[in-house]
């Protein structure tokens, strides 16, 4: 029997995540989308949180685990490692397991039987939509989803740390058309099988765990090039146009294995770059321009002075501060960019793993900060 969970927010989140699931999975499956995952009950989804909770703060040779669990029958995985007993869903088995499972890609398959939930083996395939969750660090948890494609980034449905719950809310953009326009707020739609360039960027400034600062312009301009200090440091000539060239290839080519190889290559190119002190700038056409630029106040405008910030959490409302409250340096300058050319959108990630996008919002009138590290972990 599944056992009374003791973690409370897991119950109060299970009913949410059943529901997200079900509408998801219905959506693809009336798209004539296959090989999709089996719907995840809420009864399962919260046993299934609880074991990992606990699992987290639990060490085995002085190390905290790292685990992705996958909901789904050993049937639906490619080419599954199946343990010839299987182990009971707890705490401790989760923990012996997590050495050998914490590389990135590979899932402790779980499943049920009897209303008993069980680990039978590990995986490197999942379907589309299928349960997803990830022990980050104690008490920390992110409840995600594949996508239909298997291609790129899982979507983020909801972070639990702790007693803190926060549930993606899907359509949180508010009154700011330049973050909608940008395509930078989240993989959208979640049985789409196009690529969003930014999220994927986002993704890989985070990986180098430096901190980075990306500038996105417009195309065919250099009034830019007015917030920015001369002689640019490092300008590339000609531009690099890796991400570029594989984006205008044929669509029927974004479903190959090659190309996606190729494009998250070619984006990772662009990613490492932001790690070097300085911005890096591309275009909108993803085209690298430039990096290690310094960024300076064009001498035709005044200090950025408010920004609003918001989240894309349920129940989320939007903050209003002086930018240097939001961040360090790098925040305050994205900030001053952004409301000197009102035309670019600026990327920011921190050193701690926070993740912001600037953009002007015509309506307000100001900056808008929006932080979208709950998308990326």
């Amino acid at each position: 029997m599944l056992s009374e969970p003791t973690y409370i927010p897991a119950r109060m989140v299970a009913c949410t995540i059943e529901m997200h699931f079900a509408k998801h999975l219905a959506a693809a499956r009336a798209q004539g989308t296959t090989n999709l995952a089996d719907e995840p009950q809420s009864p399962v989804i919260e046993a299934v949180i609880d074991v990992a909770f606990w699992a987290s703060l639990r060490k085995e040779e002085g190390h905290s685990p790292k685990i992705s669990i996958a909901i789904l029958p050993p049937e639906q995985a490619t080419q599954p490692l199946v343990f010839g007993n299987r182990l009971r869903l707890t705490p401790h088995n989760l923990t012996k397991l997590a050495p050998a499972v914490e590389s990135p890609g590979i899932h402790l398959g779980v499943w049920y039987e009897n209303d008993e939930l069980y680990v039978w083996g590990t995986t490197l395939t999942i379907p589309g939509i299928c349960f997803v969750l990830e022990v980050i660090e104690p008490g920390l948890l992110v409840i995600k989803h594949s996508r239909t494609d298997g291609f790129g980034k899982f979507v983020n449905i909801a972070v639990l740390k702790g007693d803190e719950i926060k549930v993606i809310d899907e359509q949180n953009t508010g009154d700011f058309p330049a973050l909608m326009d940008s395509r930078l707020y989240m993989p959208a739609p979640f049985t789409d099988n196009s690529v969003n360039i930014m999220v994927e960027l986002a993704a890989s400034m985070r990986k180098h765990g430096r901190g980075g600062l990306v500038l996105i312009v417009p195309e065919n301009t250099t009034a830019w090039q007015d917030s920015i200090i001369h002689p640019i440091n490092y300008p590339v000539v000609p531009t690099f146009k890796g991400v570029t060239k594989l984006i205008k290839q044929k669509k029927c080519d974004h479903t190959k294995v090659d190309w996606q190889e190729a494009l998250l290559r070619a984006i990772d190119i662009v990613g490492g770059f932001t790690a070097v002190d300085g911005a890096t700038i591309i275009d909108r056409n993803y085209e690298l321009l430039a990096f290690g630029a310094k960024i300076a106040r064009s001498g035709i405008s005044s200090p950025v002075d408010q920004i609003i910030t918001t989240e894309p959490v349920v129940d989320g409302s939007p903050t209003l501060m002086h930018p240097g409250q939001n961040g360090g340096t790098r925040h305050l300058a994205a900030a001053q960019f952004v409301y000197d050319q009102r035309d670019a959108i600026a990327l920011v990630a921190s050193q701690d793993g926070r993740f912001t996008i600037f953009a002007w919002s015509p309506k307000l009138e100001m900056v808008h900060a929006h932080r979208i590290d709950i998308l990326l972990l």
